[in-house]
């Protein structure tokens, strides 16, 4: 008892509670506590990290930061070429990552990511009550109780930053029985065997990646054909860091990547039979395989919130959400990290938000505790003030992403905006928020402004005018450098700002 009570945060009633110690939990604590949020965290892990103190299996992350970059590292600028670090305003917190990097990759290996998140909590001061499992909840009607394996947490907000890290598989029969990429043993493990991958997204690619130079035959099989990020222009197809196993399939090196059902797979003493019904044409085929892997997915580990109304959608099993990332059926339970992908946002092109990584949800958590510590706490946020003649250019600095500005549009694309409102006295600087809430809501004559990216890959720049109510686009030309302030740009910026401008602060 005593050594529960010297952990920070005992059970007892808080003005909100965080669940979870990965990036997203983090990001927000370290946000809730500058703008004097009081709050509880709370963690089943024994450290930070979430996922990242076991995934990924075969150690490189997806995603990079580059320690040597046309911006310095601890600047704000530097976010748009460093994909893992938390964003912290003090120097110290700014571009952690490289600092633990060997420099054999600009993809951080696991272990270097687990180092850079436990140095930005250590460094930033963020206490969470780690060793302590969410069991359920339940909803009294004036706010929430957490149940945990220290006691009960009562408070009327909770934020779930969980990830989306439950194993999930098909009801294909047989398929219970082999072991989930989760449960993967060493590589050296495989070593001459033939392996059957049930899947072709990054996990099937990341495991056949990684036992190339052991096992002696792999398959990977589903019946959608696999398509990288590159052709999909999204996080959704196999990351490009993984396109080894297709070129050893087109090569004929001892890899096979067939669009099939599965059947059934049983188990026999000289190892598994995979019975597999290919997409084309519906023949059958029997497989024989010493191992078989389900790289088949994961969900969202949610516990009970269903049975307190909160509603999910899609084999992950996301929480459906409002544009603050709020349960879109249970007002007072919102979510925050790779779960935020939940608010799809406009996907316009059919492009997706950053969401579900963390260069794309460390902005979600800054937006959203900003919009808590508002609407939840009554704290004021503070906006400077812009005169008139100096819009254009801040518009055209935030594009181009010059010194001082950070990657909020450049990772969220058409997801989030840098909003400035146009008043008699004025302009403010009403800082980031949702793309979609922007849309969706009445409010002053305003100006938000975002990058976005076509379905040829070209990132432009998009200007979103409301004036009396009515949104109007206006679309910049892209630059083959990302340049725009150009006098191109810098005429067709003041053409399209103009009318709102002479208006609003007319």
């Amino acid at each position: 008892m005593e050594d529960l009570a010297a952990k920070p945060f005992p059970p007892g009633a808080y003005p909100l509670v965080i669940v979870g110690s990965g990036p997203g939990a983090l990001q927000l604590s370290y946000s809730l506590r500058r703008l004097g949020v009081q709050h509880a965290v709370i963690s089943a892990d024994e450290g930070p990290g979430g996922m990242f103190r076991k995934w990924p299996l075969f150690q490189r992350m997806l995603s990079w930061s580059k320690p040597f970059a046309p911006a310095d590292r601890r600047s704000r600028q530097y976010e748009r070429y460093d994909w893992n670090s938390l964003l912290g305003e003090e120097e110290e917190l700014r571009g952690v990552q490289a600092e633990f990097m060997d420099g054999t990759s600009y993809f951080p290996s696991r272990q270097e990511m687990e180092q850079g998140l436990t140095a930005f909590a250590q460094r930033a001061g963020i206490e969470v009550r780690y060793g302590c499992r969410w069991e359920s909840t339940r909803h009294t009607g004036d706010g929430f109780v957490l149940t945990t394996s220290d006691g009960d947490y009562t408070a009327p907000i909770a934020v779930f930053a969980v990830g989306v890290a439950e194993p999930w598989r098909p009801g294909s029969p047989g398929l219970d029985q082999v072991p989930h990429y989760a449960q993967m043993s060493d590589a050296a493990d495989y070593a001459g065997k033939s392996v059957f991958i049930v899947g072709k997204k990054n996990s099937a690619f990341e495991i056949a990646t990684g036992l190339l130079p052991w096992a002696t035959r792999i398959v990977l099989a589903s019946p959608s054909p696999a398509k990288t990020s590159v052709e999909t222009r999204s996080l959704v197809g196999v990351r490009a860091r993984y396109v080894q196993p297709f070129e050893d399939h087109a090569l004929g090196g001892g890899v096979f990547i067939v669009d099939a059902a599965i059947d059934s797979i049983t188990r026999s003493d000289s190892g598994y039979q995979v019975a597999a019904r290919f997409t084309a044409g519906g023949g059958e085929h029997v497989f024989q395989a010493d191992e078989v892997i389900a790289a088949t997915g994961f969900q969202t580990p949610l516990q009970d919130l269903s049975r307190i109304g909160v509603s999910t959608f899609g084999q992950s099993g996301l929480p459906a959400q409002t544009a603050y990332w709020e349960s879109a059926s249970v007002p007072g339970i919102y979510f925050a990290g790779t779960i935020t992908q939940g608010a799809a946002g406009l996907q316009k092109h059919g492009v997706p938000a950053n969401s579900g990584a963390v260069h794309g949800h460390r902005y979600n958590a800054r937006v959203l505790a900003e919009h808590i510590a508002r609407k939840h706490f009554n704290i004021g946020i503070e906006h400077p003030v812009l005169s008139p003649d100096l819009v254009v250019d801040a518009v055209l600095d935030e594009l181009t992403g010059a010194p001082g500005r950070g990657g909020d549009i450049f990772h969220q694309r058409s997801y989030l905006v840098r909003v400035m409102s146009l008043n008699p006295s004025g302009v403010i600087d009403e800082g980031i928020q949702p793309l979609s809430h922007f849309l969706d809501v009445e409010g002053p004559d305003a100006v938000a402004v975002t990058l976005e990216a076509n379905a040829a890959g070209q990132i432009y720049p998009a200007l979103y005018l409301r004036q009396k109510g009515v949104i109007s686009e206006r679309l910049l030309d892209p630059h083959p450098l990302m340049d725009f302030r150009t006098p191109d740009h810098r005429r067709a910026a003041e053409a399209a700002l103009e009318p709102v401008l002479r208006v609003g602060v007319g």
